[in-house]
């Protein structure tokens, strides 16, 4: 884990970039650093996006999921993604990160799984229109967030908030099954994860400022890819719901 409170390792000089060992890195080796790790992210989330595309496809296909997803054991596979979510942010200091990156392709395998459902519920046809919808406005939108000179950290703040409320007001329709109120969540849930994804590319980009050059470095790369991975699939999962046709 870095430490955050050496200087010599992490500040960030008022109008100069990331300090490693001593010396603020050039405007030329910052920018490539910087290209680097943000690449780095993206190829993270873009495999395991992959990865769990591919399972899900596998396991509906097999017949396994049809099977499963209805028991028991279904709930578990369900389910399992939060606990991977939580092990890795309760227990990111003290893993190395090699073990890290196990977990993000562990749970990579899980969330497919967990996806392999909407293949019983949707047509191909309309998954990959969402899919394709959800890709491009993912890009489109993380490009803004990597450009954009504007702070979003309010718009971030705002976002996480309705995040909240949706998953309150999903919940509730569990018990009221409202038609409106399921329209107006989806709604929400596709704005809500458009903006997060233009948030948490800003951010990201200002945390290499602090991680580059440390032991953290490698952590930051797979925990910026979750936090993608998570914004991608939900804002594709809300966009399923307005594109998908029902089987």
């Amino acid at each position: 884990m870095a430490d955050w409170n050496d200087p010599q390792s992490t500040r960030t000089q008022f109008g100069g970039g990331p300090v490693l060992n001593g010396q603020v890195l050039g405007a030329d080796t910052r920018d490539q650093g910087l290209r680097r790790h943000m690449l780095s992210i993206y190829n993270y989330m873009a495999s395991g996006v992959l990865l769990s595309g591919i399972v899900a496809m596998l396991f509906a296909r097999s017949g396994m999921a049809a099977q499963i997803m209805t028991t028991p054991l279904g709930w578990i596979i369900q389910l399992a993604p939060l606990g991977f979510i939580l092990a890795i942010s309760f227990g990111l200091n003290k893993m190395q990160t090699s073990t890290l990156q196990i977990l993000f392709w562990a749970f990579a395998v899980v969330m497919g799984l967990s996806l392999s459902t909407i293949f019983l519920v949707y047509t191909g046809g309309s998954i990959a229109v969402a899919f394709f919808a959800s890709a491009a406005s993912f890009a489109g939108l993380s490009l803004v967030g990597y450009t954009t000179k504007r702070d979003l950290s309010g718009m971030g703040s705002f976002m996480v908030m309705g995040l909240i409320g949706i998953i309150v007001a999903s919940l509730l329709n569990l018990w009221l099954k409202s038609p409106g109120l399921y329209w107006a969540v989806s709604i929400l849930g596709v704005l809500i994860f458009a903006g997060l994804t233009a948030y948490d590319t800003q951010r990201l980009k200002a945390e290499y400022a602090y991680v580059a050059g440390t032991d953290y470095a490698g952590k930051a790369v797979v925990m910026g890819a979750l936090s993608l991975y998570l914004d991608f699939i939900n804002m594709f999962l809300y966009l399923l719901r307005f594109l998908g046709d029902r089987r």
